[in-house]
């Protein structure tokens, strides 16, 4: 199982990234994609969830409106899109794949800094 994150980078305040997460080893289409992050000194936070293909999903508040995840089943990637980047943003953020039966996997992180 495998799961690479790739996207992140320094952007300013205002700005935009796209992160990416490309997922191998498991059946994607049947689990859960979601996003974390954990800043420096800080525990990791579910960023946001998408539970499958036009289906629903979920942001914590501090990003509604300015982050978007999706995922392409048949190209087993996720990604979430950043806009409007804050300095509270930055972060190691991670893609996680969950499965009802309780398979959990991680990526190892991709770092965001927003600074100018």
């Amino acid at each position: 199982v495998q799961l690479v994150e790739s996207g992140g980078g320094l952007v300013q305040p205002g700005g935009s990234l796209r992160l990416s997460c490309a997922a191998s080893g498991f059946t994607f289409g049947n689990y859960v994609m979601s996003w974390y992050r954990q800043a420096p000194g800080k525990e990791r936070e579910l960023v946001a969830t998408s539970i499958s293909v036009g289906g629903s999903t979920n942001y914590v508040d501090s990003v509604k409106g300015r982050f978007t995840i999706s995922r392409d089943n048949a190209k087993n990637t996720v990604s979430l899109q950043m806009n409007s980047l804050k300095p509270e943003d930055t972060a190691v953020y991670y893609c996680n794949a969950r499965s009802i039966f309780g398979r959990n996997y991680w990526g190892q992180g991709t770092q965001v800094t927003v600074s100018s």
